[in-house]
């Protein structure tokens, strides 16, 4: 349920469905429903969200409605889409949404892209790691090992914050 007014909100992830060949899956389908990475089978994912995504998301669902499962994004005949739709659909959001130039660029080529991005704005906006590690869904050993790279400029703040606790004690 997304909160009422300009507030932001929280998504709780319980499930994934992803897609694999039927010879893969216990199932024998397409999209088999599983938990969720590197949590156990019932343990949701709080996803802080904020007012913007609210505000999408509720436009989207007074558009378009929820599938019977409650699944937003659904073919007409109301099934999944397939791993194949994506790109396509995200060159054409690109083009609507970049200049020509930055269509041509790498900026956001994948839609994984944008996890990347995300991630480094929260770690140089100062957001602590653990914080962005429950954020993302990684491990705080995992985030480092991967982002501590794009932490950049920041020894100012840092020798300001062990000057100020210096002081303090």
């Amino acid at each position: 349920m997304l909160p009422a007014g300009d507030r932001g909100g929280l998504l709780t992830l319980r499930k994934t469905r992803p897609q694999s060949s039927s010879v893969f899956t216990d199932s024998g389908q397409v999209f088999e429903e599983r938990g969720l990475k590197q949590r156990e089978d019932d343990e949701d994912r709080p996803v802080p969200i904020p007012p913007e995504l609210v505000a999408i998301l509720r436009d989207h669902i007074k558009t378009f409605g929820t599938a019977p499962d409650g699944r937003l994004f659904y073919t007409r005949s109301g099934s999944t889409y397939t791993t194949d739709s994506y790109p396509q659909v995200w060159r054409e959001a690109r083009k609507l949404a970049f200049t020509p130039g930055q269509v041509e660029s790498p900026l956001a080529r994948r839609p994984y892209d944008l996890r990347h991005a995300a991630v480094s704005l929260w770690l140089n906006a100062g957001v602590h790691a653990p914080e962005v590690a429950e954020r993302a869904g990684h491990s705080v050993h995992i985030l480092l090992k991967t982002y501590a790279k794009c932490i950049d400029g920041q020894g100012h703040i840092a020798n300001q914050r062990i000057q100020n606790a210096l002081e303090e004690g």
